[in-house]
């Protein structure tokens, strides 16, 4: 049996629009709700931020989706400029950063995928300028499976690192993290690698391809949506201008069951 889904993943740079630089939740909510995914992905997620109006933008993002399943995993806590790691189960009442899942159908299981923290501060080559040496925030995947028509589905959303090489390495640890996890599979994030690099580096397909980045006339595709096992694109998928956020979110239709 198969199903048709519509997935979506989204860096949401915490609900900011570049058009006024500010955050209001409305339109965060219109943005999420006109991507009318039935499982969204969410990357650069606040909860409790002074930026972010205080708000849970997971719960935000999950009531406009229409979405009563949804999580979010803390990367770091504080607020920006004081961010420390962030370990354990989140503390209520303070300021956190990270990633999300949201779902109109339900969840059966959460697990929450480590990836490996850069130790070192680390050379950044910038344009026209000495390269810099600097040191990159926690990294971490969330994992769900979901009861969908015609059977369960894992998805992972993840944000790896914009650090040229470390990017590279993530990716593949998070291949081997997810090499157990039950198929169908979907990794979707912002994977900051370009193109068809996460493929090649994974053996997981892609399931929609076009730009994302920057946002108003995007030349790469950071963020993916990619698949392993039986689940397929039921058409091209395609970037979406939200009006939200400095990344354009990633929409696939597929379809779940049949040979892999």
């Amino acid at each position: 049996m198969t199903t048709s889904l519509r997935i979506a993943t989204f860096n949401i740079l915490h609900g900011r629009s570049l058009s006024d630089g500010e955050v209001h939740l409305r339109r965060f909510g219109r943005a999420v709700a006109g991507l009318d995914a039935d499982i969204l992905a969410m990357q650069e997620v606040d909860r409790d931020q002074p930026r972010s109006t205080s708000a849970d933008l997971t719960s935000v993002a999950a009531e406009a989706a229409g979405a009563p399943y949804h999580r979010f995993a803390a990367t770091l806590h504080g607020e920006p400029g004081v961010w420390s790691a962030a370990t354990g189960e989140a503390q209520p009442g303070v300021a956190e950063y990270g990633i999300a899942i949201v779902s109109r159908h339900p969840v059966i299981r959460w697990r929450r995928l480590a990836l490996p923290a850069l130790p070192i501060r680390w050379p950044l080559m910038l344009k026209d300028r000495p390269p810099i040496l600097v040191k990159d925030e926690p990294r971490a995947a969330l994992a769900a499976m979901i009861d969908v028509p015609g059977g369960p589905l894992t998805v992972v959303s993840t944000h790896l690192t914009f650090l040229p090489g470390w990017n590279a390495v993530q990716i593949r640890r998070l291949w081997w993290a997810c090499r157990h996890l039950p198929r169908p599979l979907v990794v979707a994030g912002d994977l900051n690698l370009r193109g068809r690099i996460p493929a090649r580096l994974t053996g997981w397909r892609p399931l929609a391809e076009a730009p994302t980045y920057p946002l108003e006339e995007p030349v790469h595709q950071i963020d993916h949506i990619l698949g392993s096992g039986p689940v397929h694109a039921v058409g091209p998928g395609g970037a979406v201008h939200t009006g939200t956020s400095d990344h354009r979110a990633l929409v696939a239709e597929v379809s779940c069951g049949g040979a892999a």
